[in-house]
């Protein structure tokens, strides 16, 4: 899937962005109708990270115990885990920095509005508002972090003896 072209809000993006991974019906159903961006921003970004939230039960249901060693592949099992992981988190990172991008955009614009007319109180308004949001966004950015460290530390305790992931990675 290409990546989006020209100027995309972030409601538009998020739901591009997803489409690949999760179901139009499982995005469609958790869409908020009448909610702002930043209430679809967070919908989404929890359904974004199903993967890292299930990760534990995702390998104690598919990496074998060392009874079960010789039933199923572990190797190809962990492989097929990272690549939805990487995949994952690269997904993430890119929407959450495309919706700084947008509201830092906006952020931009009404600063230049506000100081045309410094005395539109309504404007000043909206503005602290969208920098709160954009404050909001970046802080999202050292959520994903944690999260992104807790799936891969979880994941090399379990999946080290079975893959070794690729070094430029």
């Amino acid at each position: 899937m290409a990546a989006p072209s020209g100027g995309v809000n972030c409601e538009e993006f998020a739901e591009f962005q997803v489409m690949g991974f999760f179901p139009v019906s499982v995005l469609e159903a958790r869409r908020p109708r009448s909610k702002s961006c930043q209430d679809w921003f967070l919908e989404l970004l929890k359904v974004m990270r199903t993967i890292d939230d299930r990760i534990v039960h995702e390998l104690n249901t598919t990496v074998p115990t060392a009874s079960f060693a010789g039933k199923i592949d572990a190797s190809q099992t962990c492989k097929q885990l990272y690549e939805s992981l990487m995949e994952a988190h690269t997904s993430r990172d890119r929407f959450i920095k495309n919706c700084i991008a947008q509201t830092s955009s906006v952020v931009k614009h009404l600063r230049e509005e506000r100081e045309k007319n410094l005395d539109d109180l309504t404007l000043l308004k909206q503005l602290r508002k969208e920098q709160t949001k954009l404050k909001w966004m970046q802080s999202e950015l050292n959520v994903e972090e944690v999260v992104n460290d807790r799936s891969w530390k979880v994941f090399n305790e379990r999946c080290r003896i079975h893959f070794k992931p690729p070094k430029n990675e």
